[in-house]
């Protein structure tokens, strides 16, 4: 699964809600008819909103269906089938909006990898030492971040820029990297 979006905090009264995009193609991945696979976050509460202080239990559908979406200040606001009110709204606050990565086509640039992709890959050096693998992808202002589980224990940081990270062979399943002295360290 690939998080696509998550929902945020209702806007008006008629069940829509924002959406925090998590994907370099909004246009084509937020469209009216298109199907997100629910996520609840580990860390929130079950029926924590207005419906469930009012003794109506409210389940967070296995999907969603994207009925229309308008953008604002960079983030969309959304409604879904079957959410027509603001209580329904603040119960889906904090879902995360899936698509399945099967159904994702390759990207056209051949420097251009998702998320999914990188995640559990090899990190070695470019003397062919082992540092550790991939845990997750951060997505920082100034570039995108490999976020390092170092073999030895701990955690780094690594900018994924093509001076730090010449090589990215996912068949073969490696990242080979060429840091400076002392970035994992950080």
């Amino acid at each position: 699964m690939l998080v696509v979006g998550q929902i945020g905090k209702p806007h008006g009264i008629r069940g829509e809600v924002s959406v925090t995009v998590r994907t370099d193609e909004p246009e084509e991945r937020f469209t009216a008819g298109s199907v997100f696979i629910t996520e609840v976050p580990r860390d929130r509460r079950v029926s924590t909103g207005p419906a469930a202080a009012s003794g109506v239990r409210f389940e967070i559908p296995k999907r969603l269906v994207l009925e229309q979406i308008r953008w604002h200040q960079g983030r969309g606001i959304a409604v879904f089938e079957n959410i027509y009110d603001r209580n329904l709204a603040e119960e889906l606050r904090g879902v995360f909006l899936q698509v399945d990565s099967d159904d994702l086509k390759a990207p056209e640039d051949p420097e251009e990898f998702r998320d999914h992709e990188l995640i559990g890959l090899r990190v070695e050096s470019v003397d062919g030492v082992e540092l550790g693998s991939v845990a997750r992808i951060d997505h920082a202002a100034a570039s995108d971040l490999l976020v390092l589980d170092k073999t030895g224990g701990g955690v780094a940081f690594i900018p994924f820029v093509s001076q730090l990270v010449p090589t990215v062979d996912v068949a073969g399943g490696k990242i080979i990297v060429d840091l400076p002295e002392g970035l994992l360290d950080l």
